[in-house]
This record gives C-alpha cells, structure tokens and sequence, in this order.
C-alpha cells in the first residue's frame, strides 16, 4: 500500500512541478526574442542616439526563466528517487520562492512610485510588458494565482512524499526473490553431495594416492 502511495506522489509531483518548467521555458523564449529585436534595434541604430547600457530586464527575465527550469529538474529528481535530502532542498527553494513573489506583490499593491525604485531601461521592453500585463489583468492573475497555487501544491506532495521515506523495495526478479548462497573468498570447497547416484568410474584423488603408496 506504500508503494502504491509513494507511486501516485510521484506522478502527481512531476505533472504539479512540470507547471514552473512551463513557465521558465515560456520565459527564456521571451527573453531570446526580447534579446533579439535589442540586437536588431541597436544595429540598425547609431552608437550615438542609442543608449548601450546594459538590458537589465531581458537578463533578469532570462534568468528567471533558466531559474525555475532547474527548480523543475530538481523537482523532478527529487520525486523520482525519493530522497530526503533532495526533498529538503526542493522545499526549501519553493518556499524562498513563495517568499519572494509575496514580498514583491506586496511592494506592487502597496508602494505607488515601485518602477521608481528600477533602473532605466534602454530597451523599452520593460514599458511594453507592463503595458500588455495592464491591458490584460484578469488573465495574468488568475495564471499567478495558478503558479501560486501549484508551488504550494508542490511543496506539500513533497513533504507527504519525505514523510514516506525512500523505497525499499528490491529490484529482483521474480526468479531472484532466493539469490544463492556466497561462496567465502577464501578456502572456498566444493560441497560434497550428500549421496551419489551410481558407482564413480574413477577412483577419487586419496584413494589413487594410497594405492601407489602401497
């Protein structure tokens, strides 16, 4: 029956967690293609009417992105081999994360003059995306409000799935449940049979040895 459980934990682990890989991939390609129009508007402008500081939005939403791609591969190692300590970690990034997105909704709803607080950026990416977030509110907060709620679903399967502890079970086949006994590496001897069928042909070692001596 704790197999079965420890089973099902696992694929329902993998599937919840499989949510953040969507998210990180979905992300990198954006940042790819915000990358790739920069690129493109920075040669097709002078040095001298561009401004070539540094995007800092395309980098921090590319490495968001390649963030949560390896919380999911963590993820899914950890509900693969059941181990705590792998199990540990995970949960304890989900809940740096969690952490995180509450602190900076907080500073959003409740600091009016946030974007202040942010560098300039010369891509004017960061503008366009707030703009297109704003213009389309309800989607993006019911798909954080799912995010939010597939993190703290995560971190709970995987503390159920540590509560289980690691299986146990032997990877033997049906014709290994009696694996035969070991010889010692050391003065190891054939057993003699208990009993021989028919007379031997031969007579044994011992027995050639006394009759010569005699």
């Amino acid at each position: 029956m704790a197999g079965i459980a420890r089973t099902c934990l696992q694929s329902i682990l993998k599937f919840v967690n499989s949510t953040l890989g969507l998210v990180g991939i979905a992300m990198v390609l954006y940042g790819l293609w915000m990358s790739r129009v920069w690129q493109r508007d920075m040669q097709d402008s002078s040095f001298d009417d561009f401004d070539s500081s540094a995007p800092w939005f395309i980098y921090t939403f590319l490495s968001i992105g390649v963030t949560l791609c390896l919380i999911t591969c963590l993820g899914h190692i950890s509900a693969d081999c059941s181990n705590g300590f792998f199990l540990s970690c995970y949960m304890e990034i989900i809940f740096v994360l969690l952490l995180l997105e509450t602190a900076l909704a907080a500073d959003i709803l409740l600091n009016s003059d946030w974007e202040k607080d942010l560098p300039e950026d010369p891509t004017g990416r960061f503008h366009d995306f707030r703009e297109f977030v704003e213009s389309n509110f309800d989607f993006f907060k019911w798909i954080g409000m799912f995010i939010v709620l597939a993190q703290g679903f995560s971190m709970l399967l995987a503390m159920a799935l540590r509560a289980l502890g690691p299986s146990n079970e032997s990877n033997y086949d049906i014709y290994d449940e009696h694996p035969p006994a070991r010889l010692p590496l050391i003065n190891h001897h054939l057993q003699q049979p208990p009993y021989v069928v028919g007379e031997p042909r031969f007579p044994m070692k011992n027995d050639a040895w006394n009759v010569r001596i005699h």
